[in-house]
């Protein structure tokens, strides 16, 4: 079922912004070290999520609840206070403090517009962007000296809000920015600090071996010559963001026709997608090198040395299918999801230490888009159990605004059972995907 998104313009109003740290803090005065999986080329980005909520009492407690509740919860995620910079040397990055320089961004912010003008709030939509802060001149990767958290409440004419969230990806992936959110919204809801589990910084568990083993081919980092007009036509055309919810039955369905065992609902799911995307864009020529990505949580596969539960930091592995155009479309799902799943078991412990090495050696400094599509996961988070800062769960919460970054496209929590899924396509495929 395709969802339809309104084209609006929302009128968004600044009006006090605060640099925030907590002042039971004291800066450290050493750098915190970052993990080659903190600094891989894709998490060096800001990732933005907008929250809505109904209406909540008429004064403006909502600023104050939020704002000093974050203020509270950064004790122990003081890390989030810091800045980020390159190395003396220039290969990498680190995480320093500055009592002057540092804090998070706090922006209060209000709207003459209701949430009822907003249209469907179950569906992304790139019109929310002005709901996330971002500053004037900003760079689309930039993350050094940046705050890591930037924040917008946004209170609308009936009394509802949105909390526009941007936090750094190299300080934590998804998993981590649930456990981060989750103990913000219980310090906020008690009105003291609560936070379960315990975070935990040790980023030196993924330091590099010595010497260095990269034991697999890492596809996934590599530039590839596809041959096609792909990626040209992605980020030179318009693109429109499309959304679609896929119901439970139908996911069983793709996973029955793909019929293989071990065949998850992701692999068929993802398959489908990835053959869809393909078909509708009309790569030419039939031979062009397409690959499909996609982030494996690699929590689960560290059986030598398992992480404490309150380890916020990246334990992301990015897995990478490969095929022609051709094999891909004409040698149907069934294949396709053989392809995907492989990817998918590949990522071992073996993989993640692999790929940390390969991360050391070759420091990849651009993002490889060519013959691309990237999926991201969100289905497994507990975005909306996380999201509830005492005045409810929201009413949506997730990404907004995928045409910055046309390649990727986003798996999302759809209700009973039934996921979202938006993707990017130029206007000419929009039909036939």
């Amino acid at each position: 079922q395709e969802l339809h998104l309104p084209t609006i313009e929302i009128p968004v109003t600044i009006q006090r912004t605060y640099s925030i740290s907590p002042p039971s803090t004291t800066f450290p005065s050493h750098d915190h070290y970052l993990s080659n999986l903190d600094d891989m080329i894709g998490v060096r980005v800001f990732t933005p999520t907008v929250y809505f909520y109904r209406s909540t009492p008429g004064d403006d407690s909502v600023f104050r609840v939020l704002r000093e509740s974050l203020v509270r919860v950064l004790v122990p995620y003081y890390p989030f206070t810091g800045r980020i910079r390159e190395t003396p040397d220039g290969k990498k990055l680190q995480l320093f403090f500055d009592s002057e320089e540092g804090g998070a961004l706090f922006v209060e912010a209000r709207s003459d517009a209701a949430l009822s003008d907003l249209g469907d709030l179950s569906v992304p939509n790139p019109a929310w962007k002005r709901l996330v802060y971002s500053f004037s001149g900003e760079e689309q990767y930039e993350v050094v000296n940046m705050p890591l958290i930037i924040a917008q409440v946004t209170r609308f004419r009936c009394g509802g809000f949105s909390l526009g969230l941007r936090l750094c990806h190299c300080l934590c992936d998804g998993i981590g920015a649930m456990q981060f959110v989750a103990a913000w919204a219980e310090t906020a809801k008690s009105d003291s600090l609560t936070v379960d589990p315990i975070p935990c910084w040790n980023r030196e568990v993924f330091r590099p071996r010595q010497p260095p083993r990269i034991e697999f081919d890492h596809s996934e980092f590599k530039r590839i010559e596809e041959g096609s007009s792909l990626t040209k036509r992605l980020w030179e055309g318009k693109v429109l963001q499309k959304c679609y919810k896929l119901c439970r039955e139908h996911q069983n369905r793709l996973k029955s026709v793909a019929g293989f065992s071990g065949c998850t609902t992701f692999d068929a799911t993802a398959a489908h997608v990835w053959r869809s995307w393909v078909r509708a864009m009309e790569i030419e020529p039939r031979d062009s090198k397409l690959r499909l990505t996609f982030s494996v949580n690699a929590r689960e596969k560290l059986k030598s040395s398992p992480l404490p539960r309150g380890f916020y930091g990246n334990v992301l592995c990015v897995a990478c299918a490969m095929s022609t155009a051709e094999g891909l479309v004409d040698g149907g799902l069934p294949e396709a999801a053989r392809i995907v799943n492989e990817a998918r078991v590949k990522v071992s412990e073996e993989y993640v230490r692999s790929t940390i090495d390969y991360i050391d050696v070759y420091r990849p400094k651009n993002l490889e888009f060519g013959g691309k599509l990237s999926i991201t996961q969100w289905t497994r988070f507990p975005i909306y159990e996380s999201g509830d800062f005492g005045w409810g769960r929201p009413i949506y919460a997730g990404p907004m605004d995928l045409t910055p970054t046309p390649q990727v496209c986003v798996f999302l929590p759809g209700g009973n059972d039934a996921m979202l899924l938006c993707i990017c396509l130029p206007e000419y495929a929009s039909q036939r995907f």
